[in-house]
């Protein structure tokens, strides 16, 4: 049986989700949110197998709940609902470690697959999302970065990159698809463990290291 855990803030879609579920006996609804905070709590109380979360939620967005959930159970699999697959949020949402994800409105038997495929270990993305991620994580990967920077987790490199590109931090909020208060947490904890007095500081060693020339 598949646990799942479904986010969103619209009740007539629920409504509409829970009845596409109904009969399919592999399939089991634990929970409903309606909001991100409230997807976290509910997915570190009752450790669904997959979590069908919304992508635009009113107060974490869809990407920030990922990460959280999966911080907290990294065993969870999170597969987004979004109005466009060509929404740039969707692959912001890869990155935090979703799935993948299905389009609202698609068919009942679209709807099943995707969860069966993502709670089986599957990832459900078109090649578009998938050319756009092989080309980010390559480039993780031969980036200097990661090697520079071995303490500071993904997200933390993510914003010190934006850093090094002069974003100011409400920017790094819309390209990130964070809340203003948590890039304010990030560039803190960026400072702190790079030792760095301030951002200009973090900035010159970030740039030194091959940063911000995206």
């Amino acid at each position: 049986m598949t646990r799942i855990l479904l986010v969103d803030d619209h009740p007539l879609f629920l409504d509409g989700v829970r009845a596409a579920l109904t009969g399919a006996m592999d399939l089991q609804v634990v929970a409903e949110a309606h909001d991100g905070g409230s997807g976290v709590t509910l997915a570190r109380d009752h450790r669904p197998d997959v979590v069908l979360m919304d992508l635009n939620l009113p107060d974490l967005s869809g990407v920030e709940a990922t990460a959280q959930i999966l911080a907290a159970a990294p065993d969870t699999r999170v597969l987004m609902m979004t109005m466009s697959a060509d929404d740039d949020a969707v692959v912001a949402a890869m990155r935090a470690g979703a799935r993948g994800y299905v389009v609202k409105g698609a068919g009942r038997n679209d709807l099943l697959h995707a969860i069966r495929t993502v709670a089986a270990g599957g990832a459900v993305f078109s090649p578009t999302v998938a050319d756009r991620l092989g080309r980010f994580f390559t480039g993780m990967a031969v980036g200097s970065s990661r090697e520079a920077f071995p303490q500071l987790t993904q997200r933390e490199r993510e914003v010190l990159d934006l850093m090094a590109r002069g974003l100011e931090n409400r920017r790094i909020a819309r390209e990130l698809y964070l809340s203003d208060k948590t890039v304010r947490n990030h560039v803190s904890n960026v400072l702190t463990k790079l030792g760095a007095e301030d951002r200009s500081e973090a900035i010159a060693r970030a740039r030194a290291a091959g940063l911000g020339g995206g």
